[in-house]
């Protein structure tokens, strides 16, 4: 099969064997190396059998993408991203800027938002950042404004990571965030949503949640309960599934939120309801 069909082979209306009942839709895949990543996570959803629906896919990643400073490089890649997705049915392209590129960074993201870029990815720990600066909250507000989601590490490498991204959605309302991986291991902080909604013009309800990689490291644990208990507290309206690829792979995921015990249609809702909402994936724009 050509490499370009592979993923085409398998979304939804063409695909005969199923890993799961339900479509999915991975929010979280890295293509470090571009059209050679792409191949290989095409091939791979084929030896496996996993059913998509699309995915969204970002190019950075790792300590050498930083890239403050360097807004020509970071617009190159962005380009090259999106001219990716236009030859891969159902990637959805995901781009980034440093924050720190102050102006340089606001033109890039309207630039991308113009283009169709739906989704912005940035990551406090790999491109050394601090969500407290108030350049971080200028670009976020910025992409509320242009209707792009801000996706957001969230697997609590740096000290006090969840705490600042809350504040940071506090202040920027009309911003969606997602923030990958729910917390990682620290995710209980993020229970605090639950009391959140209760205080009148305090909460937006503007937080979203991926559960890659930190759902194939807790299911089966000790700690699965409580994470279940988690993903309900936070509302499972607002979560999201992803795989990080190529760190984990979709199947893994997917096969985590099997077990987790959660119902048929919270299940159905996490892998392709509430990215098919968010991601508006039913307009074609």
């Amino acid at each position: 099969m050509n490499p370009m069909s592979l993923l085409a082979a398998f979304f939804v209306m063409g695909s005969q064997a199923a890993a799961t009942p339900q479509p999915v839709f991975d929010v979280h895949v890295h293509l470090h190396r571009g059209e050679t990543s792409a191949r290989e996570y095409s091939a791979r959803l084929e030896a496996t059998g996993q059913r998509v629906s699309g995915y969204g896919a970002m190019w950075f990643g790792g300590p050498n993408h930083a890239l403050q400073g360097k807004p020509d490089e970071i617009r190159a890649n962005n380009d090259a991203l999106i001219a990716l997705a236009r030859e891969h049915p159902g990637m959805l392209p995901v781009a980034t800027v440093h924050p720190y590129d102050g102006e340089a960074a606001l033109t890039e993201l309207e630039r991308v938002a113009a283009a169709g870029v739906k989704v912005l990815k940035i990551h406090p720990h790999t491109q050394r950042f601090d969500p407290d600066d108030a350049r971080v909250l200028a670009l976020v507000r910025r992409a509320g404004d242009v209707g792009i989601v801000v996706l957001m590490d969230n697997a609590n490498v740096l000290p006090g990571d969840s705490q600042k991204l809350f504040n940071l959605a506090l202040a920027a309302p009309r911003t969606q965030f997602i923030f990958a991986h729910l917390g990682g291991f620290d995710f209980r902080f993020w229970n605090i949503l639950k009391a959140a909604r209760t205080a009148e013009g305090l909460f937006g309800d503007n937080i979203y949640f991926d559960i890659s990689a930190i759902v194939a490291l807790v299911a089966d644990s000790p700690l699965e309960e409580e994470f279940v208990w988690t993903i309900r507290n936070v509302g499972v309206d607002h979560v999201l599934l992803g795989s990080d690829y190529p760190q984990y792979s979709l199947e893994q995921n997917v096969d985590a939120l099997d077990r987790l015990g959660l119902e048929d249609a919270e299940k159905a809702m996490i892998s392709h309801e509430n990215a098919r909402k968010l991601f508006r994936l039913d307009d074609p724009s």
